[in-house]
């Protein structure tokens, strides 16, 4: 059983960072290929960024490309998401979610249900 808990969500306005952590506890980091989510009110759940087990391979939703940035550090057993230039469509509550898979590529189209593990959630609220 895998555990995984985000933080760094907030309040901020137009224009601003925010930054993501998602801890797992397990010492077989390594070996999950790890995803953040995110759900806005009345919307399906998407997948914004998807990251390997080395961290060399990953890839983005089309509305966050060039804006976020995902790393993870397998030492510290923690993912990240550096969230640069937030829009007010980027509010939503955001998930960290891993699937045991090792791969040299990934894509964002990793289906949902295939990731076994998620977080609580972490707020992001983006005002104008």
């Amino acid at each position: 059983q895998v555990q995984l808990v985000e933080s760094g969500g907030g309040l901020v306005q137009a224009g601003g960072s925010l930054r993501l952590s998602c801890v797992a506890s397990t010492q077989t980091f390594g070996t999950y290929t790890m995803g953040w989510f995110r759900q806005a009110p009345g919307k399906e759940r998407e997948c914004v960024a998807v990251i390997n087990w080395t961290g060399g391979s990953t890839d983005y939703a089309d509305s966050v490309k060039g804006r976020f940035s995902i790393s993870r550090n397998n030492a510290k057993g923690t993912v990240y998401l550096q969230m640069n230039s937030l829009k007010l469509e980027d509010t939503a509550v955001y998930y960290c979610a891993a699937k045991r898979l090792i791969t040299a590529i990934v894509r964002i189209t990793l289906p949902t249900d295939e990731y076994g593990y998620w977080g609580q959630g972490t707020q992001v609220t983006v005002s104008s």
